[in-house]
C-alpha cells in the first residue's frame, strides 16, 4: 500500500481503500460535518459510520458538502443491536441511507453479535440478521457486507449462508491482536478492519511504542496505523483536529522493520476497551 486510496480486495472482488476515517465519538452537528469535510479534503476516500454513533445525518452532510464525487467514495454503516432480525435490519438500513443522503452503501455491517450471555437463540438471531444483509447485497443496494466484533464461534453459523462475510471490524491495536479471530478471518478470506487502532489514545504514551516511533521520526499514532497495514489489517483512525487528520494519512513513506514489528506483535494486552462480544450488556 502506497497511498490511502490503494485498496484491499474483498473476496467478492470489490475494492476498499486501505485507510478509513472513523466517525465514532465525533459529536453530531458542526463537529461531524467539519471533520468529514476535512478528511475528504485531505485525501481520505473511505468513511466509516454507524447508526448508533448518532451523527449519520451530519456525516451525510459532510459528504454532500465536500464536493467529492460519490463514485470516488467508500462509505460504511452498521446495524445496531436493537435492530437485529430480518425486518428490523431492512428498516434500519433504509433509515441509515436516508440519514446519510445516499442511494447505496459500499459496506454494511452487523455492529455486534447476539451472544449466548443474552440470548438462548443467539445463533438464530444472528442468522436472521445476516439473511437481511444477504438480501440487501443481492439487491445491489450494498456492495459488500460483513460484521463487527464477531469471534470465530459467532462467524461459523454465518458461513453456512448464501454469502460469506467479507469484512470483520474488530478492536485491534498493539496489545490487542485478537489472534484467533484474525487467523479465522484470514483462513476464510474475510478482511479484518481495526476500530480504535490507537486504543482511544492509550497507545500514545506507551514508552516502547514511543521509542520505536522515534526511530522513524514518526508519531506513535502513525506507527500504530502503519503496524495495522503491515499486518494486513485496515485501520480506521478518528480525529477532529485538522493537523491530526492529515498526520494519520502520512504513513506511506516508511516501513517498520521486521524486528520492530515482532516487538510490537509480542506486546501483552494493554489499552483495550475491555469489551467482550460474549458479555457486553448492550
Amino acid at each position: 500500500m502506497n497511498t490511502a486510496t490503494d485498496c484491499f480486495v474483498l473476496h467478492n472482488k470489490s475494492t476498499i481503500p486501505c485507510l478509513g476515517f472513523g466517525t465514532w465519538q465525533i459529536p453530531d452537528g458542526a463537529a461531524a460535518i467539519g471533520a468529514v469535510k476535512e478528511a475528504l479534503k485531505k485525501g481520505y476516500r473511505h468513511i466509516d459510520a454507524a447508526a448508533i454513533y448518532g451523527n449519520e445525518t451530519s456525516v451525510g452532510k459532510g459528504i454532500a458538502e465536500s464536493g467529492v464525487n460519490r463514485a470516488e467514495l467508500f462509505v460504511t454503516s452498521k446495524v445496531w443491536n436493537s435492530e437485529r432480525g430480518y425486518d428490523n435490519t431492512l428498516a434500519a438500513f433504509e433509515k441509515t441511507l436516508a440519514d446519510l443522503q445516499l442511494k447505496y452503501l459500499d459496506l454494511y455491517l452487523i455492529h455486534w453479535p447476539a451472544s449466548p450471555s443474552q440470548f438462548a437463540d443467539w445463533k438464530t438471531i444472528n442468522q436472521k440478521t445476516w439473511k437481511a444483509m444477504e438480501d440487501l447485497y443481492k439487491s445491489e443496494r450494498v456492495r459488500a457486507i460483513g460484521v463487527c466484533n464477531f469471534m470465530p464461534h459467532h462467524l461459523e453459523p454465518l458461513m453456512q449462508g448464501d454469502v460469506r462475510p467479507m469484512v470483520n471490524q474488530i478492536e485491534y491495536h498493539p496489545g490487542q491482536k485478537q489472534e484467533e479471530t484474525v487467523q479465522f478471518c484470514e483462513l476464510n478470506s474475510i478482511l479484518v478492519e481495526a476500530w480504535s487502532p490507537l486504543g482511544t489514545g492509550k497507545m500514545l504514551s506507551n514508552p516502547m511504542l514511543s521509542a520505536i516511533a522515534a526511530k522513524y521520526r514518526k508519531s506513535v499514532a502513525q506507527l500504530c496505523i502503519k503496524w495495522c497495514l503491515q499486518n494486513g489489517v485496515l485501520p480506521l483512525p478518528k480525529s477532529v483536529t485538522p493537523s491530526r487528520i492529515a498526520e494519520n494519512l502520512q504513513v506511506f513513506d516508511f516501513t517498520i522493520a521486521e524486528e520492530d514489528m515482532r516487538a510490537i506483535n509480542r506486546m501483552k494486552y494493554f489499552g483495550g476497551s475491555g469489551l467482550d462480544p460474549d458479555r457486553v450488556p448492550f
